[in-house]
């Protein structure tokens, strides 16, 4: 049912690499301690606020992973809580959060959570998927909505690589990930935007690497983007007119730089310094500069900096 080798998965062993040349035992530990903290009863993991969530959860086993995986305990205990949830009416990330949680599972010696359902899921969640499809030719975050989203089209292209199953209609997903790039090069997430944003632009062009879509004018032009992006404090901005970086807008940039060959936009020293001002020495990172609290996707995000850097 998977791709040979899907975008995350690569991303995943690319930054747990990373991480085993830059981070001590001790270090890699801490956080896995921070990340456990914030494991409930159910199997699910918490955000900033009290109770399991599936995005959350997500995040968390992709911290997990990243610093060496799930021991058995741990899975068994995530299986339980995603049996639970695919009986729920999912939006588009909890889709992926589930289907990314439940292949790492598997992974780490747990349950084959997959293995329960119909031999025909993989078409049944193709379908699902569909039914996300907007007129304009992306994905929106629920069926009720009007207009595709760069973010949720992005995620949706993840499901079908984990499943193993092609994209319907490519052509559309082009053309709509096209009309969403904007003067200043990059890509915005919804058509009433004008200005660009550093995530935006960095589902858009993943999406075109993996469609086959980026041609050299589009490199030249994310290339303009991110050098107006990039931050003194040595991260990237949210946009050109955010005053501050933050740990998912660096970790999207710095991951877009590296994958586009960009590496005049960045300093691995100022790049690092910065991730690590995120990080806090009882386990965990927080978002910017302003932030007061860790949770288990900005520690994902700080993470990810620190491995891509040394991967």
């Amino acid at each position: 049912m998977q791709a040979a080798d899907p975008y995350l998965m690569r991303l995943a062993r690319r930054v747990g690499e990373g991480l085993q040349k830059c981070l001590s035992p001790e270090r890699r530990d801490v956080h896995r301690r921070f990340l456990l903290s914030r494991l409930m009863p159910d199997g699910g993991f918490a955000g900033r606020e009290p109770g399991s969530d599936l995005y959350y959860t997500g995040f968390a086993v992709r911290g997990m992973a990243v610093l060496g995986g799930l021991d058995l305990d741990v899975a068994g205990r995530v299986a339980g809580y995603l049996k639970q949830q695919i009986r729920r009416q999912l939006t588009v990330i909890d889709l992926l959060s589930w289907l990314y949680s439940a292949l790492v599972v598997q992974a780490s010696g747990g349950e084959d959570i997959l293995s329960d359902t119909a031999e025909n899921w993989p078409d049944r969640l193709a379908e699902m998927l569909e039914a996300f499809r907007a007129a304009d030719g992306g994905y929106r975050k629920t069926e009720e909505g009007a207009a595709g989203s760069m973010y949720h089209s992005f995620l949706v292209v993840l499901c079908y690589e984990l499943i193993g199953r092609p994209l319907p209609q490519p052509r559309k997903l082009l053309q709509f990930v096209f009309d969403r790039q904007r003067d200043d090069g990059g890509f915005v997430e919804i058509a009433p935007m004008k200005r660009s944003g550093t995530n935006p632009t960095a589902a858009g062009a993943a999406i075109l690497t993996i469609l086959g879509g980026l041609d050299e004018q589009v490199r030249e032009d994310v290339h303009a983007f991110l050098k107006e992006v990039r931050s003194a404090e040595g991260g990237f901005l949210a946009n050109s007119r955010i005053p501050f970086a933050d740990g998912l807008s660096t970790f999207t940039g710095l991951l877009t730089a590296q994958d586009l060959g960009f590496d005049d936009l960045y300093d691995r020293v100022q790049v690092e310094a910065f991730a690590n001002s995120l990080e806090f020495p009882t386990g965990g990172f927080r978002g910017a500069s302003w932030d007061e609290a860790a949770d288990v996707e900005y520690t994902f995000y700080g993470l990810g900096i620190l491995g891509l850097l040394h991967g």
